[in-house]
């Protein structure tokens, strides 16, 4: 039985040879009979029972992600017919040249049609009878005018295959922010579900664009190391967790792998190094308002201290790495860096300045305006105050603002029609 590889998804296939005397090598193309059609396919190397069974079980179990929705299993038992030939091969490499112009005008009809859909690449099988679209959508798109359209173009059969984000990466490949070529276009042929707690647990900053892949999800590397990271956290609170002490708060901050301990912030801002092992004689000694004394050797830092600066000279022939250190920092300034420095000096004493004298005129300001005692009218003279009346009884009244008068009472009207 051989692992074999195929199509743009990279399809995983199982191949029985029973044929003694034909032992294909890692790497060797062979012509096979798949569930789409007659194809190439890559020869991964023989395996054993044990691992036949690994992959049909991991291969069937429900993916989260990365299925291409309405098409084959990513696991699928392959015959075969050939070893390839050269013009198996050539036949290949004409198909890949044509399938870029082939997308470029599939994607010139997709601009006719008002369809929520994004083309991501083309592919031809090598007997060409048919032509495979794989394109993403966040929806369900009804393509059938689309599809008449490109069986009128390329007069071939037409399938189209909805894939997701990963997928796309996993089919077009790519460089990773590693460098290098993405996992999922190079060896892995299952994506396992990436969740949050995995970062938080490995010690990781929380920025997007450091922890998300070219697909715009959590790399897949994240879960490489998980396994390590768990078995550290198993016996250990959750990240961030606090420690409350006679003395004050204690903090836990991480996990360290190398030395197989967490490092805990103490109450006076440093950081502990305490074994997993020892957490519990840990939390009993700072409970009692007792200090920890670390007995774990951290690695000597090899940043510099301060007001000392490292010269670093790499020569390349040797590879060697040289460093002296020296202690007149300022000598290796350059003169223009000097004079820049000594002018922003300049600039901020003339600030000062400017400052302390705002302070002095607003105390002047405020000691003159100050009424001085015993300065004056008379006695009892009243402000002038244009909403002031005087009452008939001397008493002066003020009226309240925005507010009407009130309007003096007419004289009822006598009826005179009698005395004449």
């Amino acid at each position: 039985m051989y692992l074999t590889i195929f199509g743009k998804p990279r399809y995983l296939g199982l191949v029985n040879i029973e044929d003694t005397a034909f032992t294909p090598e890692k790497g060797e193309k062979i012509v096979a009979e798949t569930m789409r059609g007659i194809e190439l396919a890559i020869v991964g190397g023989p395996i054993s029972e044990e691992q036949e069974d690994r992959y049909r079980n991991t291969c069937c179990e429900d993916l989260c992600d990365g299925q291409p929705k309405g098409g084959e299993p990513m696991l699928q038992n392959i015959s075969f017919v050939r070893t390839a030939t050269e013009e198996d091969e050539e036949m290949a490499q004409t198909q890949r040249e044509e399938e870029e112009a082939i997308l470029v005008k599939a994607r010139e009809l997709l601009s006719q049609h008002d369809l929520s859909m994004k083309l991501v690449d083309v592919e031809y099988l090598l007997d060409r009878k048919k032509l495979f679209f794989y394109f993403t959508s966040e929806q369900r798109v009804d393509f059938r005018a689309y599809v008449r359209d490109l069986a009128r173009e390329f007069k071939t059969r037409i399938e189209l295959r909805q894939i997701g984000v990963r997928d796309e990466a996993k089919t077009v490949r790519g460089l990773g922010p590693c460098g290098r070529e993405c996992c999922c276009g190079y060896w892995l042929h299952k994506f396992d579900p990436i969740c949050i707690k995995m970062v938080k647990e490995q010690n990781l900053a929380l920025n997007p664009t450091k922890i998300s892949g070219v697909c715009g999800r959590l790399m897949c590397c994240m879960a490489y190391e998980h396994q390590m990271y768990g078995c550290l956290w198993k016996d250990l609170p959750n990240p961030g967790a606090k420690i409350k002490a006679p003395q004050g708060v204690y903090i836990i901050l991480g996990v360290d792998l190398a030395h197989s301990a967490f490092r805990a912030r103490t109450p006076e801002g440093t950081e502990v190094l305490v074994s997993v092992k020892d957490f519990e004689n840990f939390k009993e000694t700072v409970m009692k308002g007792e200090n920890w004394e670390s007995s774990i050797l951290e690695t000597p830092s090899l940043l510099p201290e301060e007001g000392v600066l490292v010269a670093f000279n790499h020569d390349i022939e040797e590879e060697r790495l040289a460093a002296t250190v020296l202690t007149d920092a300022e000598a290796f300034k350059p003169a223009d860096v000097q004079e820049e420095d000594e002018n922003i000096k300049e600039k901020k004493e003339r600030h000062r300045g400017k400052e302390e004298n705002n302070a002095r005129n607003k105390k002047k300001r405020k000691r003159k305006k100050k009424p001085q005692s015993g300065s004056g009218g008379a006695e009892g003279k009243k402000e002038k105050n244009p909403r002031n009346k005087i009452t008939r009884s001397g008493e002066e009244r003020s009226r309240p603002r925005n507010k009407r008068p009130l309007r003096k009472k007419r004289p009822e009207k006598t009826d005179t029609s009698k005395d004449d």
